[in-house]
């Protein structure tokens, strides 16, 4: 029965493997990642502010100190909640890859490994997200609320070392489509022997 439907929905697939034109995953990926960079730069401008303030002051930006963080702390949120269906996403796409057995990434992974890392990757992200997040909350709330400088050092320290757990990640999803040709429409239709510039989609 469950075999009856995969092969259904299997029949209604687009030429990239998937029953949409572009895949979500990579869309919100990137959303993610804005965020979450934003959200750490902004905090990192916020700290350093008594040193930029003559130079905002030169350029005649009006900016205070409080708005940098406020900016940190929104953006933190909005990473934190939009990392869930960024997960979700990529664990249906995943769902949905057939990639070749026969390639090897630059990091010396096959496909299936390297999917399996990805989707390990994607749920510790997102739980360290979700736990900056809270943690931001308890500095801008509780801990440091009557203080000008609304975060930590160490706060800091860990979005920067999160960015670096990133990038190896992204590397990770870029291999998926860049080198297995996963939900690419032209890799796909090449491999079944199509035509890409014909069928398109």
């Amino acid at each position: 029965m469950s075999s009856d439907l995969i092969d259904q929905l299997k029949g209604q697939l687009g030429a990239n493997g998937l029953p949409y034109a572009l895949p979500i995953h990579p869309n919100l990926v990137h959303l993610t990642l804005g965020l979450f960079i934003v959200a750490i730069a902004f905090d990192i401008v916020g700290v350093l502010f008594p040193l930029e303030k003559p130079i905002f002051k030169f350029l005649a930006i009006p900016a205070t100190r409080s708005n940098f963080f406020d900016v940190g702390w929104y953006n933190m949120v909005a990473a934190a909640v939009i990392t869930f269906f960024t997960v979700a996403a990529g664990f249906y796409e995943i769902l949905l890859a057939e990639p070749p057995a026969d390639v090897t990434s630059a990091w010396g992974l096959q496909a299936m490994e390297t999917m399996l890392w990805h989707g390990v990757g994607g749920v510790v992200l997102l739980l360290l997200i979700v736990g900056m997040a809270i943690w931001r909350g308890f500095q801008r709330f509780l801990w440091r609320r009557d203080m000008a400088r609304q975060v930590q050092w160490g706060y800091l320290a860990a979005g920067l070392f999160i960015f670096v757990l990133m990038f190896a990640h992204g590397t990770l999803g870029a291999h998926l489509a860049g080198e297995f040709g996963v939900h690419v429409s032209a890799d796909r239709l090449l491999r079944l022997g199509e035509n890409p510039n014909v069928l398109g989609g």
